[in-house]
């Protein structure tokens, strides 16, 4: 694929908006409703515009954190997806106030993954598996217009309705084009592939689809059981699944991998290759998605008593690597 257009493309629409950010007084223009979320990027607000009437969350970044290049390329990159109907909707607002840059995109009133994810339990196998078809396809579809969206968890996907049916993926703020030159994280959380887990301060690695395939491979993990499989991919844990991935004739299988089929494990597998070369797709779901992915709890599903999981269960939405516990 030649990523060259994307890049481009991407750097036309930034120097576009930049010309044509605009300096607004909120109180001015919107009616705010109530705060929807927050986080280290900022905070988003249900607000409606006065004259046109028009319903929208509003998503503030602080100018202290975020260099306007940032906050431009995040904004034009879900501008440039919001055609997917699984990922969330940019609405073509953007302006910036004294202390924020602020962009408009649709409304999640249902809030996200992790509001319905409970620690030790997890979300029902039948709610994931719709999960897992929407967010596979919107990684699909960024793949292919040569992006990688480098944050896939649970707070980054929104709920259009309580059973699932309706999910979008969001937060655009560390997606880049293929191949740009990453560097390692402040901190390495389960999520976080092990090929950036092992870059030194000084490394940089050209970003891939591959560590969206990764990512989305521990959030399944976590909503079907709500673990983490590992603390991060160095860790002991995740030596040992390893171990047992590369030769599962030698090493038995995890104790906390044995709540799941057979069918569900060979997806995981390829989802969580160590290699990233040879790590499988997002869309290596479709062929498993008709078989049961936990067995039944008397075989040792969660919440049976032959399953060791890890000791701390799936954390807290803001610190998700330090805070473990909800």
């Amino acid at each position: 694929m030649n990523l060259l257009p994307a890049k481009q493309c991407l750097e036309e629409m930034v120097l576009l908006t930049e010309q044509n950010l605009p300096q607004v007084k909120v109180q001015e223009s919107y009616t705010i409703l109530q705060e929807l979320g927050s986080g280290a990027y900022g905070h988003v607000l249900l607000a409606m515009h006065q004259q046109q009437g028009t319903p929208m969350a509003l998503k503030f970044i602080g100018k202290r954190d975020t260099e306007l290049r940032g906050f431009l390329s995040e904004y034009c990159i879900s501008l440039s997806l919001s055609a997917h109907p699984c990922i969330v909707g940019a609405l073509g607002i953007a302006f910036q106030t004294d202390h924020h840059y602020v962009f408009a995109q649709e409304i999640a009133l249902s809030k996200d993954l992790l509001s319905i994810l409970h620690p030790q339990v997890g979300i029902p196998e039948v709610k994931v598996k719709r999960c897992a078809l929407q967010i596979s396809s919107a990684l699909e579809f960024m793949g292919n217009k040569g992006l990688v969206h480098r944050d896939i968890k649970p707070e980054n996907v929104l709920l259009f309705d309580p059973e699932c049916r309706r999910v979008k993926l969001t937060d655009f703020g560390l997606s880049c084009p293929r191949g740009t030159a990453i560097e390692a994280l402040p901190e390495n959380l389960p999520y976080t592939a092990p090929e950036l887990c092992c870059l030194s301060a000084t490394d940089h690695l050209p970003a891939q689809p591959s560590l969206d395939a990764w990512a989305l491979g521990v959030l399944l993990f976590c909503t079907l059981t709500g673990y983490f499989p590992w603390h991060t991919a160095t860790d002991q844990h995740h030596r040992k699944f390893e171990k047992w991935h590369r030769s599962p004739r030698i090493h038995p299988c995890p104790p906390r991998w044995e709540c799941f089929t057979p069918e569900a494990l060979e997806m995981l597998r390829g989802l969580l290759t160590p290699d990233s070369a040879q790590r499988s797709p997002p869309t290596t779901i479709m062929s498993c998605i008709k078989h049961p992915w936990l067995k039944p709890k008397e075989q040792g599903a969660v919440g049976g008593g032959r399953i060791h999981v890890p000791e701390r269960p799936v954390g807290s939405r803001i610190l998700l690597g330090r805070s473990w516990r909800c």
